[in-house]
């Protein structure tokens, strides 16, 4: 039960219901509201919204979705900003809870929410953005059933942590694709001489790109406490043994890794069990795993970084830079989204 972001027109976004930021009074008003009602149809969404206003500020009600692609719409009226108010984070956090439980109550497997209160009301976007993150990880964490959430961004400042990296993130990728090239222009050139200085050749430039990446690896070292010495035990195994080496537990695990609670029991009780890569990548960004044990965890599960990928690459990167151990699977994912790359902890 993922938490993905999407630029798209909340209109358009094929889900079960999307959330309409409405007004107290669940008038038809401009912007996202106003671009519902027109792909409902104006006249019969009014109707529906009549019946049930006015609402209370945090409050959610439910509706048909009528003509638009929706199976229903969910009106919740976010909070006006106002430096200093005591109540209007647990207004704004409110209005994702309760517009998550009338989804969970019609049993609705897909949601969209636009980033509510930050537009025209001036709550700051990355303020909203995080409430809206706690609210909805809190949600799903306590969850019994499936749902995947879509956070529908139009403002990169919401995410201002993952904003500042794009710049360096985009050199990194450029700077480990020049190497890549240069290893395969090498290869080619050795193909042409015997197979086997070929073949030794090839064995120092993997053995090159091994040591680069452990020079770049930052924090602790997997030999210490042991927990690497064992490489025959599995996936499941060896991932038990680090959930308890960073003292979590196992809810701050999944929570963290954006990943349903029984997919994460699977993985945890199943010694048969490999997860997809993906899923092992949102499991090293919960336990906050540098990069050399995030390789040996992936080594467990049959998969390596590869800096072929794109994707790899920025993952790569976020791990590598994170010195103040500050990990949050949304800050990454924003930037898996911004180079049109699959988010951590869809489903496995």
């Amino acid at each position: 039960m993922p938490l993905l972001i999407s630029r798209n027109d909340i209109t358009q976004v094929e889900t079960d219901a999307i959330v309409n930021a409405a007004n107290t009074r669940l008038q038809m008003g401009g912007g996202v509201c106003g671009a519902i009602f027109h792909a409902a149809g104006p006249a019969k969404l009014q109707a529906a919204c009549d019946k049930l206003a006015p609402i209370e500020t945090g409050q959610a009600v439910i509706t048909d979705g009528f003509d638009s692609k929706a199976k229903y719409i969910i009106h919740t009226a976010g909070p006006i900003y106002q430096k200093g108010n005591p109540h209007q984070e647990q207004q704004l956090y409110d209005c994702y809870s309760n517009s998550l439980r009338l989804a969970a109550d019609k049993r609705l497997e897909s949601i969209a929410f636009p980033l509510i209160s930050s537009g025209i009301y001036g709550y700051p976007p990355d303020e909203a953005l995080s409430v809206a993150q706690r609210s909805i990880h809190d949600f799903l964490g306590a969850y019994e059933g499936d749902m995947t959430v879509y956070l529908i961004v139009y403002d990169n400042n919401a995410f201002k942590t993952a904003q500042a990296m794009c710049g360096e993130v985009a050199s990194y990728i450029n700077e480990q694709q020049v190497k890549v090239d240069t290893r395969r222009s090498l290869r080619d050139f050795f193909r042409h001489r015997s197979s086997k200085e070929a073949s030794f050749r090839e064995e120092q430039l993997e053995c090159e790109q091994c040591e680069t990446s452990v020079q770049n690896t930052s924090g602790a070292h997997a030999k210490d406490g042991g927990i690497f010495d064992r490489l025959e035990d599995s996936f499941s195994t060896l991932l038990f043994k680090l959930i308890r080496r960073k003292q979590m537990t196992n809810a701050e695990v999944y929570k963290n890794a954006n990943l349903d609670r029984r997919l994460f029991s699977k993985i945890i009780s199943n010694n048969d069990y490999t997860p997809r890569k993906n899923t092992v990548l949102a499991l090293a960004i919960s336990l906050r795993l540098n990069l050399e044990e995030t390789q040996e965890l992936l080594r467990s599960a049959g998969y390596a970084i590869s800096h072929s990928s794109k994707a790899d690459l920025i993952i790569e990167y976020y791990i590598m830079h994170q010195e103040n151990k500050y990990y949050n699977i949304d800050d990454l994912n924003f930037l898996l989204f911004q180079y049109n790359q699959t988010q951590l902890g869809q489903i496995d």
